[in-house]
């Protein structure tokens, strides 16, 4: 993959996408290799609010960390919220370098959502921190700018940089308001102007952040995921006005944003209009309509469900699968993948949660079988989908690895098998072919390098192992 950049004879390539596209030419014809290529995430910001509040994960019964629970069942990228100065303190820049240390420490990708203030932005609240308060054209810009830098190169300081970046949260209706205001009386060229000068100094600030050859992928997300009027109307007056970004992001709740055929639509619609990746940014569908604390609930009446998902664990799941495929199905590989918000934000013992019914864990905090939606080929559990046996894997040992592993398989009465590894971001990184002895075991050495010979970063990669009519993955391991 040597010679990737951020940009390429003066315009900005997305890495996510050409690289989904090649892995998704890579694969063609094997089953299920769409999804298999999928970033799978989870914004799990509330995390360290329920663990101080109490609050336990178990998995067959036995506590276990939420991050191994998600990576051992799918999840390749966690999301987090970065709030400029909040009152009580979680999700300001300290807490999300904690966060972001422990999420690579697990081997996962990392989504950092800037939301550009001291609390919860959205389309309908967009409030300046305090700090910026009396900021305003350059001034604010300067601020967003800077603000931008200081928290990415903080990340990546500890060795966390991120792998993608949003410059704002659900922007729809613009942000720091009324300055980048957008909706309304304020649709007006001087307002969409004054929006597009904030988002392009927030990408600047990302690249400000970052050295020649890292790859963050920059992001612009609104909520209208079954709304193609809504999002041609917000991207095509951002677009004209030259701000340059890399991925479209949307949030697709079905009680907010129409059905899985609007948002299939629309994704259809926006991949070849715009020619980028897109992601499914925040997502998530109820396994019950029940509740457990006197914490009022954000999803309960049973009109805010889908006909055909009922409030149960296998309508959760049968929801997200569904979803995984709309995503998947982009051409191009432009469906980059999908994030659940909140999986985590369980009822503590000291904290309520208004997303109790909305998680991937039950009342006690045991995991859903639902998280099944996130297995996957990639993630290395489970069969692929279709008619195509799985390979008979031995896994690979030694796992972790320092220098080298070896993949064993039972090899197929005849033909060659194709030995390929990836990492988190769907990149194939090196791959063998094998036309050896037919049937019995077999075995392949990774010596940890890419395809030009370099050791690879440490952290979780996923190998596979193909031949006609079957296939298998697993995970390993890299340590320093």
């Amino acid at each position: 993959m040597e010679g990737w950049s951020r940009r390429l004879s003066g315009f900005r390539t997305s890495g996510l996408v050409m690289l989904a596209a090649l892995a998704s030419a890579t694969w063609a014809g094997t089953a299920g290799c769409g999804e298999s290529h999928l970033v799978k995430g989870g914004d799990v910001s509330f995390l360290e609010q329920v663990e101080d509040g109490g609050g336990v994960y178990t998995e067959n019964g036995e506590p276990a960390d939420l991050l191994e629970i998600l990576g051992n069942h799918g999840f390749n990228f966690v999301r987090l919220r970065v709030w400029v100065d909040p009152p009580d303190g979680y999700c300001d820049l300290e807490s999300t370098l904690r966060a972001a240390a422990r999420a690579k420490e697990a081997g996962l990708g990392l989504l950092i959502d800037l939301h550009y203030s001291d609390t919860w932005a959205d389309p309908g609240r967009q409030s300046k921190p305090a700090a910026w308060s009396g900021a305003t054209g350059e001034a604010l810009r300067d601020s967003v700018r800077g603000y931008t830098t200081a928290v990415i190169a903080a990340l990546g300081a500890q060795g966390t940089l991120p792998d993608m970046v949003q410059i704002g949260n659900e922007v729809t209706c613009g942000m720091l308001w009324d300055d980048g205001r957008v909706c309304d009386s304020f649709d007006t060229d001087g307002q969409w102007d004054a929006f597009a000068g904030l988002v392009a100094a927030g990408i600047e600030g990302v690249e400000n952040a970052v050295g020649p050859d890292d790859d963050v992928q920059t992001m612009i997300h609104i909520d209208r995921g079954g709304d193609n009027a809504a999002c041609r109307w917000f991207y095509d007056n951002l677009l004209a006005r030259g701000v340059d970004f890399d991925l479209v992001g949307l949030s697709f709740y079905p009680w907010w944003h129409g059905d899985l055929d609007d948002l299939g639509a629309n994704l259809a619609d926006l991949s070849q209009r715009y020619g980028k990746g897109i992601v499914i940014v925040e997502t998530a569908y109820p396994w019950t309509l029940d509740w457990c604390d006197d914490t009022g609930n954000i999803v309960g009446p049973s009109a805010d469900l889908l006909p055909g998902y009922p409030a149960t664990v296998e309508g959760q799941r049968a929801f997200l699968s569904d979803l995984m495929a709309v995503v998947a199905g982009l051409p191009d590989g432009r469906g980059v993948g999908i994030f659940y918000w909140e999986p985590e934000w369980i009822t503590a013992p000291s904290s309520g949660s208004a997303w109790e019914n909305v998680t991937l864990f039950d009342f006690s905090g045991e995991v859903l079988t639902s998280i099944g939606a996130f297995d996957s080929t990639y993630a290395g559990v489970g069969a692929p989908t279709g008619s195509a046996p799985a390979v008979e894997l031995n896994r690979a040992h030694p796992n972790p690895l320092r220098t080298s592993t070896c993949i064993g398989f039972d090899r197929p009465p005849q033909g060659g098998v194709m030995v390929d590894v990836y990492d988190l971001l769907g990149r194939e990184i090196w791959a063998t072919c094998t036309d050896g002895p037919s049937g019995g075991p077999t075995s392949i050495i990774w010596d940890g390098t890419d395809r030009r010979g370099v050791h690879v970063a440490p952290g979780l990669y996923v190998y596979r192992v193909r031949w006609d009519g079957g296939e298998s993955s697993g995970k390993v391991v890299v340590l320093d």
